[in-house]
């Protein structure tokens, strides 16, 4: 059985999170459209937003958003330096740890005055 390594696992988050944040853009420009439906629908619908489950949905848009960057800088230095794939598994290596050490204290700010 073929057991992917680091790299695929980088291309396939780096695919899930960009489809993610682009589900998210057609959802936001949805939601900004209510405002033509008048004030009091679109009051409701961000209204919604200040729930629990939803600020946990913000937090993982964030780290979508976060890591699709992150992941993104090392395509770009891969594709502008050639002989940079030589050390793609320590720049995936070093993404990861860096997003985590952003991540952890993002996570605490965002989710601190929820639970």
């Amino acid at each position: 059985m073929y057991r992917g390594q680091i790299g695929q696992w980088a291309w396939l988050l780096h695919r899930v999170t960009g489809v993610a944040v682009a589900f998210f853009l057609f959802v936001h420009i949805l939601d900004t459209a209510l405002v033509g439906f008048g004030p009091n629908v679109y009051n409701v619908v961000v209204h919604i937003y200040e729930r629990p489950a939803i600020r946990v949905l913000e937090l993982l848009l964030v780290a979508a958003v976060l890591y699709h960057g992150g992941n993104g800088v090392r395509l770009i230095a891969i594709d502008f330096i050639p002989s940079a794939i030589k050390y793609n598994r320590a720049m995936i290596i070093t993404g990861a740890v860096l997003y985590l050490l952003i991540m952890i204290p993002v996570a605490y700010l965002m989710l601190r005055t929820t639970f």
